[in-house]
């Protein structure tokens, strides 16, 4: 049976860009090839949108991202309709994010495809606010994920939000229909002056693309002219530097052409001598505009940006030159000599037209894209068709420690982290992202207990099988997870115990706790646990989220639903163990022996058979 495809895009043409260029050619050489392949975008619907395509009215934009309100319930409603084996998300793009609250959508396997990271500057305060909220979800997404696509080698190895999920990435370049268009007529001819060197440009007039770098650069040569396509922002700004770096009573040889038409597109293409693209950033993930280069046999000039698939695209393929981002004069003498000695444009824009049918031709990454399906479909899940162990470490300034807790999971294997900070003051949750964590920052203080309940639910939605909670004071060794899991097969809830760091206060608390509740428990205030299934599905109910320690309410909840509990003896980083939160003054004892008494005389009506 032929696979069935739901696409969630950000845009789709006649929106202009790299996302919806490569997504339109995708879908439509999917249909070729067999698929049955739908999408669902932004926008209004057209008089000749297709059946598959589906478009959401988009109400406003806030920080380049289009808010549509009605996105859940097309996306349910597709769903429902299409019946899609495989939900394929394109990012970044925060629609993807209501597939993370539909059962429906969590039933079918991801695959995401990475087109970029969203990369913030120190200058962009705003869209720097507005990641902190969306990079929890785009995390959600890829830990839900069972492939995840990208698009250049450089780039996953460079890409700080991939970097927790590196088993589930693989490449896949970027790709285009490589058919190449008629020859330009006349008017695009006549837009180039005589004797001089024919650099294009294409893109986005907005900061990261540079043209001002290429604009110096052509504007102090006489060998030398550019024409930039394509219109943005920096419109106005990019105007007034042409104007003020030509000559007074001199034609200009900087063009901007603004948004051309595809076929007048493809003519300045058929007719420059070579494509330059100059981007500063790392937004610039591929460039798909090289490929369109290529498929005209024109070589291609671009920066070299690290962890950007520009550079990679043109060395792997001999199609140009990679020449440092951000310096004018090393452009101008570059491209100087290449007007001077033109050899190797022709070498290069043959072996860039090789390269394109046989490297990023659309046929080939339909392919592969095709066998990351079958690779989602088929990928067993580990623990019996559960995800994995997740790792909950609730952390209030903790950054001493937190960043080697993280590591040192991470290198065993425990790759599935989640930290809640808790409104640290030192950059803890900024160390754990760093370290490969995925990092909630709640809206108000939650305390030790609230913030691993936030673990364990977040753990119940996106369907782990199993919560180990852990401190991130380095006190509980990585090296001792295997002591709970062993145990793990026994019981429901596994307590790891290590009695010896009690100081007096602690033990007489414990001795009242022992003796009014009834546990044979040595351990009564660690936070080194594991819980099952069951367990988690106790604790993520509203009557625990009454329980002001997890040492005293969540055992007697436990117990109450009849699960088993079992203690293990756990070895300890004393070195790290610092003042007590709870037993550091008799009045904080008292308040916990009264606190257990209420506890122990109060009533709940959980079962098992609620879970």
């Amino acid at each position: 049976m032929n696979l069935c495809l739901l696409h969630v895009g950000k845009y789709f043409p006649p929106a202009r860009g790299g996302m919806e260029s490569f997504l339109a050619d995708l879908i439509d050489e999917q249909h070729k090839q067999g698929l049955d392949a739908h999408a669902l975008v932004h926008g209004d619907r057209l008089p000749n949108d297709p059946a598959w395509l589906r478009r959401v009215p988009v109400q406003t934009e806030l920080i380049f991202a289009p808010i549509a309100v009605g996105f859940r319930q097309a996306l349910a409603q597709a769903i429902e309709d299409i019946q899609p084996d495989v939900l394929h998300l394109h990012m970044p793009n925060n629609a993807v994010f209501w597939a993370l609250t539909l059962p429906s959508a969590r039933q079918i396997p991801w695959v995401v495809h990475w087109h970029s990271d969203v990369l913030v500057s120190h200058s962009q305060w705003k869209l720097r606010w507005a990641y902190g909220l969306y990079r929890p979800f785009e995390q959600a997404v890829l830990d839900q994920a069972e492939r995840i696509v990208v698009t250049s080698p450089p780039y996953l190895e460079a890409s700080a939000p991939l970097k927790a999920w590196r088993d589930k990435c693989d490449v896949v370049p970027l790709a285009l229909q490589t058919q190449v268009h008629p020859s330009p007529g006349m008017e695009a001819a006549s837009t180039w002056l005589p004797d001089r060197l024919k650099v294009l440009a294409i893109g986005r007039l907005t900061y990261y693309k540079d043209f001002e770098t290429l604009i110096r650069a052509v504007c102090a040569s006489p060998l030398l002219q550019l024409q930039i396509v394509g219109a943005g922002e920096l419109k106005g700004a990019l105007q007034a530097l042409i104007h003020q770096l030509t000559p007074h009573g001199t034609a200009a040889h900087v063009q901007l052409r603004g948004e051309v038409s595809d076929h007048a597109k493809h003519a300045l293409l058929a007719s420059c001598d070579l494509l330059a693209l100059a981007s500063c950033e790392r937004t610039e993930a591929f460039g798909l505009v090289l490929l369109e280069a290529m498929a005209h046999g024109k070589p291609c000039v671009v920066s070299d940006l690290p962890g950007s698939g520009m550079p990679w695209v043109v060395t792997s393929s001999q199609s140009g030159r990679v020449l440092p981002p951000g310096q004018p004069k090393v452009w101008r003498e570059a491209l100087e000599a290449l007007f001077s000695q033109p050899l190797p444009l022709a070498q290069w824009g043959r072996q860039g037209l090789e390269a394109v049918q046989a490297r990023f031709s659309i046929q080939a990454c339909t392919q592969l894209i095709t066998a990351q399906y079958r690779h989602a479909q088929t990928q067993p899940l580990p623990y019996g068709g559960q995800r994995p162990l997740l790792i909950v470490i609730p952390a209030k300034d903790e950054a001493e420690t937190m960043g080697a807790v993280v590591r040192a999971l991470i290198e065993k294997g425990f790759h599935h982290v989640f930290v809640i900070d808790d409104h640290s003051s030192d950059g803890t949750g900024d160390i754990a992202r760093a370290a490969g964590a995925t990092v909630a920052r709640p809206v108000l203080p939650l305390g030790a207990w609230g913030g691993m309940q936030l673990g364990i639910r977040y753990a119940l939605a996106h369907g782990h099988e199993a919560v180990i909670t852990m401190d991130a004071d380095g006190q509980h060794e990585v090296a001792e997870i295997p002591v709970l899991l062993a145990a793990a097969g026994q019981a429901d809830v596994v307590i790891g115990a290590h009695p010896a760091r009690a100081s007096a206060m602690r033990q007489l608390a414990w001795r009242w706790f022992r003796m009014i509740a009834g546990f044979e428990l040595r351990d009564l205030t660690s936070g080194f646990r594991y819980y099952n299934r069951d367990a988690i599905g106790i604790l993520a109910q509203d009557e625990a989220t009454l329980m002001d320690y997890q040492d005293v309410g969540v055992l007697m909840l436990l117990r109450k639903a009849g699960l088993r509990l079992v203690e293990v003896p756990v070895s300890m980083n004393t070195r790290q163990v610092g003042r007590s939160r709870i037993f550091n003054s008799w009045f904080s004892v008292l308040r916990y022996m009264v606190t257990t008494t209420l506890l122990c005389l109060a009533r709940w009506h959980t079962t098992k058979k609620s879970i």
